[in-house]
């Protein structure tokens, strides 16, 4: 016998399932780049994959992910990333300097100065890496960063 669900219980499920799920498109984010200046979903190029990456600069397996994107970016030259962090502005473009972000054009990196994101994606720990296709809809994410081939899997 099959218990029919109320549309109460129906709506706590509903309620339950994290933003970025309920909302598949890229969120309305805004952070500070590490020129100062400020960059949006709207600064986003159109017709790429976008990977989001919330990171921290003094995170192991974040400086290794960041190692890993650089060694492998031909393979990433249609994608377009954007590294957010918590963490002070100066850090963020050290971190962007030593791996060699800050001269790839498809990279920006910035600070969610309303910790925006990390709320937005449930983050537990990092590296997080939300991967929106070409449209604009997601379509996975990594909660412990990934290696480059699943990333390059995923981009396909």
């Amino acid at each position: 016998m099959a218990i029919a669900t109320t549309s109460f219980e129906q709506e706590i499920k509903t309620d339950s399932l994290p933003a970025y799920i309920k909302n598949p498109g890229i969120p309305a984010f805004t952070i500070l780049a590490t020129d100062s200046s400020n960059f949006a979903k709207q600064n986003l190029p159109a017709n790429r994959p976008v990977v989001i990456i919330y990171f921290s600069p003094d995170c192991g397996h974040c400086q290794f992910e960041a190692k890993q994107i650089v060694q492998h970016i031909n393979d990433f030259k249609n994608t377009f990333f954007v590294w957010v962090s918590f963490h002070p502005l100066e850090q963020i473009k050290e971190f962007g300097k030593i791996y060699g972000l800050d001269k790839l054009d498809n990279m920006k990196l910035g600070r969610d100065l309303k910790y925006y994101l990390p709320s937005f994606y449930k983050v537990t720990q990092t590296p997080f890496m939300a991967i929106y296709n070409a449209k604009g809809v997601f379509a996975k994410e990594f909660r412990a960063g990934a290696t480059a081939d699943e990333l390059k899997a995923e981009l396909k």
